[in-house]
């Protein structure tokens, strides 16, 4: 399948709800990719194609960066590493804050799961202002490896995650952009 046929089947494919979680949203649900197991593979080698030979492992970001993800690290016979939300992994862990709208949250990654020098893949579903991302980045860093890349399935712009993202230096690739 080629870039320009994937991304017009996942545009019929994804639905969009709108206001929801809450009024003025335009949610993307994404489960509809996975009752097409071929339009599913064809998602992940595309992903997979854009880090081939660059990375030294995936970092998914719960929940949803772990439905590509962990197929991504399959596929370039890497390792998968977990970024959870505070409280879910066992110690020892290394955590790291971020902002949200209202408040601010935390997440985690095992200790130790990265090494130094490791080039790292950090993935999740969505990227929207890139907060979280930007944390997982971080969380990379702390354990000494380099944010190679960033991948999403899908990216909206214009909400400032360029910014957070262009500090790691990293390649970034997204399948499908919205405005």
């Amino acid at each position: 399948m080629t870039s320009t046929e994937l991304r017009a089947s996942l545009e019929r494919t994804i639905e969009n709800i709108a206001d929801f979680p809450k009024p003025g949203i335009q949610f993307k649900d994404i489960t509809p990719i996975f009752l097409d197991p071929k339009l599913y593979e064809a998602v992940i080698d595309d992903l997979a194609s854009f880090s081939k030979g660059k990375i030294d492992a995936v970092c998914g970001i719960e929940s949803r960066g772990y439905l590509f993800g962990i197929a991504i690290a399959v596929k370039l016979e890497v390792p998968f590493i977990l970024i959870r939300k505070k409280g879910k992994l066992p110690p020892p862990f290394v955590a790291q804050s971020y902002d949200l709208e209202y408040g601010s949250s935390e997440i985690e990654m095992r200790e130790g799961q990265l090494k130094p020098g490791m080039r790292v893949l950090v993935h999740d579903d969505l990227l929207a202002t890139g907060g979280t991302t930007e944390a997982a980045g971080k969380l990379v860093e702390k354990q000494g490896a380099k944010v190679a890349q960033f991948s999403f399935l899908i990216k909206l712009r214009g909400l400032g995650s360029e910014t957070k993202l262009d500090l790691f230096g990293a390649e970034q690739h997204s399948i499908l952009e919205y405005d």
